[in-house]
């Protein structure tokens, strides 16, 4: 059984790198941004309380992320393993994770600089269609402006939070909320510090190699 989590600041490709172990280790991949979006459209109790908060762009109280989380983790498809993508966001969250009892095997911390963060989401696009993510400078869509996936034409983006003012915002809510989990999970012995800079393929092969 491997129970696992993606740490790292935005754009550190952790989605990215989530998804591929996922199908490697035949577990899946939890996002609590897709429990979220499902329990409000499938109009969970969860969800019915959630929604407020959502449609208001304010944060989601964590008793009630936790609790989709330990619904979540109830069904079938979890009981050999999971990977956390972008959860646990604070200390309070992780903390209430190990007392509701669950507990990590490892968390996989993917180390890049801020610059690098900048490089990578600026650049980001995104098809307003089918939603395919595509880079300017690594992945660009082969014809500009059109989707490869959907064939959408005009429908590549930037998203409203990958500018650069937006980035810098999101980097520090990431240094004040998320970073300090990286002391708490070293201190129990579970912290997987990886490389993230260079290309998805390369920071793919150092991952493996530590597990």
């Amino acid at each position: 059984m491997k129970r696992l989590m993606m740490l790292g600041p935005p754009g550190a490709g952790k989605g990215t790198q989530a998804q591929q172990l996922a199908v490697e280790l035949n577990i899946p991949q939890i996002s609590t941004g897709d429990l979220l979006r499902a329990a409000k459209k499938n109009q969970t109790d969860l969800g019915k309380k959630a929604a407020p908060h959502m449609d208001n762009g304010k944060l989601v109280p964590d008793d009630l992320v936790i609790g989709m989380v330990v619904e979540r983790l109830k069904e079938e498809d979890a009981e050999q393993g999971y990977i956390f993508d972008g959860f646990p966001r604070t200390l309070k969250q992780a903390e209430s994770l190990e007392e509701m009892g669950v507990s990590l095997d490892n968390v996989i911390s993917i180390i890049v600089s801020d610059e690098e963060v900048h490089r990578r989401l600026e650049a980001r696009r995104t098809c307003s269609e089918c939603k395919a993510i595509y880079h300017l400078i690594f992945s660009p869509p082969k014809s500009e402006n059109t989707c490869d996936k959907c064939g959408a034409e005009g429908s590549i983006y930037q998203r409203a939070d990958d500018t650069p003012e937006k980035i810098e915002e999101r980097l520090r809510a990431y240094k004040a909320q998320t970073e300090p989990l990286i002391a708490f999970y070293q201190e129990k012995g579970r912290l997987i510090q990886i490389d993230g800079e260079g290309a998805p393929e390369e920071v793919k092969k150092r991952i493996q190699k530590a597990l």
